[in-house]
């Protein structure tokens, strides 16, 4: 399993392909808000990005998903929810 930190790179090179963001996957702050203010994304990107996730990890992310805002307030909120729920 890959380590918090390499998560981390991981889901952020997965967001820039992603979303076509204009930013380095390194230059992304894990503790840095990514909705709205921060990375700048709206529910349009969290969407997208949550169906890229369900099939590159193997669990669905749902909107009436009590953690969802939890788990997309930051990169590092996200890679943690991730290492916890993948199962692939």
């Amino acid at each position: 399993m890959s380590s918090p930190n390499a998560l981390e790179a991981e889901l952020a090179r997965l967001m820039v392909d992603t979303l076509n963001l204009d930013i380095a996957p390194a230059a992304i702050d894990p503790a840095a808000p990514l909705y709205q203010e921060g990375l700048g994304l709206d529910s349009i990107d969290l969407l997208e990005l949550s169906v890229v996730i369900s099939k590159r990890y193997g669990f669905l992310i749902k909107s009436d998903d009590p953690e969802v805002n939890r788990m997309f307030s930051s990169l590092a909120a996200l890679a943690e929810a991730v290492s916890h729920r993948r199962t692939t």
